[in-house]
């Protein structure tokens, strides 16, 4: 029985600790920092700033895949901060089992 409150337990944190992911954030750039993107803790894209020396016609498609790679470095950044997040949040709940990382329950 004990167990079973324990898992109620672990189930509340890990909802509340990915609720509050939200307020994470990271920022990606790309091209010298000439586009940034930041990312939330739930994989959302939150801002895409774009320097007005990129925004030509004629630069249309370099634009495009500079704004994808800061979109992806930022979720890159993000993923090891999602892990920690999530695993402060359940410490202590549960003893330390080896292969057991509650720190790859995200979203």
């Amino acid at each position: 029985m004990e167990m079973f409150g324990k898992m109620k337990d672990i189930q509340a944190r890990m909802q509340e600790a990915q609720q509050s992911l939200s307020t994470l954030t990271e920022t990606g750039e790309s091209g010298a920092g000439m586009v940034r993107a930041t990312v939330n803790g739930l994989k959302q894209v939150m801002a895409v700033d774009i320097d007005p020396e990129l925004i030509k016609v004629e630069d249309r498609e370099m634009m495009q895949d500079l704004v994808v790679a800061a979109i992806n470095k930022a979720m890159d950044i993000m993923e090891p901060r999602i892990r920690e997040h999530l695993k402060k949040s359940t410490e202590g709940l549960l003893p330390n089992i080896p292969g057991m990382d509650l720190g790859n329950m995200m979203p």
